[in-house]
């Protein structure tokens, strides 16, 4: 009896055990088992040919010539396995000959002995009985695979490699055994890990062998190697993880992401135009019933005959009247506060706070297009609140800025570029040019004195207007020019506080003479100036005597000099009161300015705060002429002239609202 390998496939062999068929006395002479001498030739001859596959002076010119020595070797170590599991063996049973070919008719020889059992055989399962390695018995001619039944399924390496727990053995294999001798790889010495240029890993006295025997050649891709490719690896187990799928869910998230940021701006947007046009919507509906009103007026009027007065009939047959142009986005947030125009570059400035407050905090203006009524871009300026905007007149679009962080500044519109920046060590509420010598300016401070700079000294201020009364801050500034007037020729500066106001008139270079105006005490939150007519335009919130807002305007005056050791009086006397709501908790700026519809008339414009809207009246009558509604308090008011056509703009924290004279 011997042990012979057939080949089952191009990857593994399976062993055939067959019989002589002869009766002679090889039937009954028991298998020897190999002793420890034959189990070291035998480990001798298998060192011997890994050697010689390893080894070998020529490259291996065939797939079978290759397949024939894996089979050798995988010979070699079924053999040293079966050997192991001999020596714990007794005695081997005899096994007759008859079994390997049975009786066509299905009939066994009376003298059959049956194989063995698994466990009665050997610890380890197995039937197989091989010869002793050292005998040179010939081999007997292969018989067909179905008469080998009594082999044991665990002795097909093919069988066992199919298995799932030979397929996880061979999976674990791969990343720890060299693919050319197949033995474990070492983190030191000979047969430690390496690599080539291709990724491939092996031991490294095996490769090394490999292209220095004429294999210039990746055992594995083929593709072209040389021993200095080689590289060592510090690992001795390598396992990579799987994760397309995680890299191709998380692109997936991303897109998905984005989409809905996109998604999410959109709905922002439809949200916004949405709550503008329901502003318009309400806009439209109000001036349709003013409309009706209006209208409903007329027809009395026009029933009482000739006995209506004349101004009602001016009034109802003015020349215009202001029309919604368009609204504007300032700041998302709110914050804004101050408004004003510059006429050399066509556009509207809004302060606002940063509106990337996180990258870049603080404050600056927004610059509005008057030609399109876009925004255009953002400006930084200041850290704090800023509270007054003012533009000289040498249409050079430098803008004077003050705010709540003790400084005010110069900057250039044409660059967009902080010039120049005078510290005054307190909050700045107001500010102001001289029309009469553009090189100085104003700041008025909350302690109420009134600094005056010089541009062309960037150290220091140059004088300090302090306080005649009290300590209030300044909250507005307004510079009259001279002019060739009866009433009041000089020129110079009002400064508003909450107490009242003061004339600073400008006698020459640096010399102020202070007048303090005659205005009611404690409620006065703006003062503004119409230098043509030379009137101001004084707002008084509401008090315990007046429980309304009442914007008065004012004639300013000027008592002649009858005495050379008498000084003129600079004074101002009420000529026409306007009233409005019943709630004044904001600093509204409001204005005086001439009528676009000319003959010398003159507008009144304010915000009124108890119904978020501006007021329009004719300054001549006291009547009023528009009511246009806000959706906030109205905060500023700026005129302005574009193409011949005049344009009034209200600010409220978030939206800037254009109207029209038609």
């Amino acid at each position: 009896m011997e042990v012979e390998v057939a080949p089952a496939s191009s990857e593994a062999s399976v062993i055939v055990v067959s019989e002589s068929g002869s009766s002679t006395e090889e039937e009954d002479v028991p298998m020897q088992v190999p002793g420890p001498s034959d189990r070291a030739r035998l480990s001798v001859r298998r060192a011997v040919r890994r050697r010689h596959i390893i080894g070998s002076n020529t490259q291996f010119s065939t797939h079978e010539e290759r397949m024939r020595r894996l089979r050798e070797l995988i010979v070699d170590n079924l053999a040293e396995r079966l050997s192991g599991s001999q020596d714990a063996q007794r005695s081997v049973p005899h096994v007759n000959p008859r079994l390997m070919d049975p009786d066509p008719s299905g009939r066994h020889h009376a003298g059959d002995v049956n194989v063995p059992t698994s466990d009665e055989s050997s610890p380890t399962g197995s039937s197989v009985s091989t010869e002793s390695e050292g005998t040179s018995a010939a081999a007997q001619p292969e018989e067909p695979r179905q008469e080998s039944e009594p082999v044991s399924e665990s002795a097909d390496p093919v069988s066992a490699a199919a298995s799932p727990a030979g397929e996880a053995e061979a999976d674990d294999g791969d990343g720890e055994n060299c693919s050319i001798c197949f033995e474990p790889w070492t983190s030191a010495g000979d047969h430690r890990l390496a690599a080539l240029r291709c990724g491939h890993l092996f031991g490294f006295i095996c490769i090394s062998r490999w292209l220095t025997s004429g294999g210039n050649k990746c055992p594995q891709c083929n593709k072209p190697a040389k021993r200095g490719h080689i590289i060592f690896l510090y690992a001795r187990k390598l396992k990579a993880v799987d994760n397309a799928e995680e890299v191709r869910l998380k692109s997936r998230l991303e897109l998905e992401q984005g989409s809905r940021r996109m998604e999410q701006l959109e709905v922002a947007q439809c949200r916004q135009q949405m709550q503008l046009m329901a502003d318009e919507n309400v806009r439209l509906r109000k001036e349709v019933e003013e409309l009706r009103r209006w209208k409903a007026q007329a027809a009395f009027s026009s029933s009482q005959g000739p006995s209506h007065s004349s101004s009602q009939r001016q009034d109802s047959s003015s020349g215009g009247h202001y029309v919604f142009s368009k609204a504007v986005l300032v700041s998302q947030t709110g914050g804004s506060r101050v408004l004003s125009y510059c006429e050399p570059l066509g556009c509207l400035l809004a302060s606002q706070p940063s509106p990337q407050a996180t990258f870049l905090p603080g404050f600056g203006v927004k610059k509005i297009s008057t030609a399109t009524l876009k925004p255009s871009q953002y400006v930084p300026i200041h850290s704090k609140q800023i509270r007054g905007l003012a533009f000289s007149r040498q249409q050079d679009g430098l803008l004077l800025s003050a705010a709540l962080d003790n400084t005010i500044k110069l900057t250039s519109l044409m660059t967009n570029t902080v010039v120049q920046a005078y510290n005054t060590g307190r909050p700045v509420w107001s500010c102001s040019w001289c029309h009469d010598n553009n090189n100085y300016i104003y700041a008025g401070l909350a302690n109420g004195s009134v600094l005056v700079y010089d541009t062309r000294d960037t150290s220091t201020y140059v004088q300090e207007l302090a306080p005649l009364r009290s300590s209030c801050p300044v909250v507005s500034l307004s510079y009259i020019p001279r002019a060739a007037s009866s009433t009041f020729p000089c020129g110079g500066l009002i400064a508003g506080t909450l107490e009242g106001g003061c004339f600073w008139e400008h006698v020459e270079g640096t010399t102020y003479t202070p007048h303090i105006l005659p205005l009611e005490s404690g409620n006065c939150t703006d003062i503004q100036v119409e230098p043509d007519s030379r009137h101001c335009l004084v707002t008084y919130r509401p008090g315990r005597a007046n429980p309304s807002l009442r914007c008065v305007l004012m004639e300013l005056s000027r008592t002649p000099q009858t005495d050379s050791n008498q000084q003129p009086v600079c004074s101002c006397s009420p000529v026409q009161t306007f009233t409005a709501g019943s709630s004044c908790k904001l600093l509204t700026k409001n204005a005086v300015f001439k009528s676009p519809a000319g003959e010398g008339a003159t507008l009144v414009c304010a915000g009124d705060e108890a119904t978020n809207s501006t007021m329009v009246w004719d300054a001549g009558t006291g009547a009023l002429l528009q009511k246009m509604p806000a959706d906030l308090p109205v905060l500023d008011i700026c005129p302005f002239e574009v193409n011949q056509s005049s344009y009034l703009a209200s600010l409220t924290e978030k939206l800037l609202k254009v109207y029209k004279w038609e």
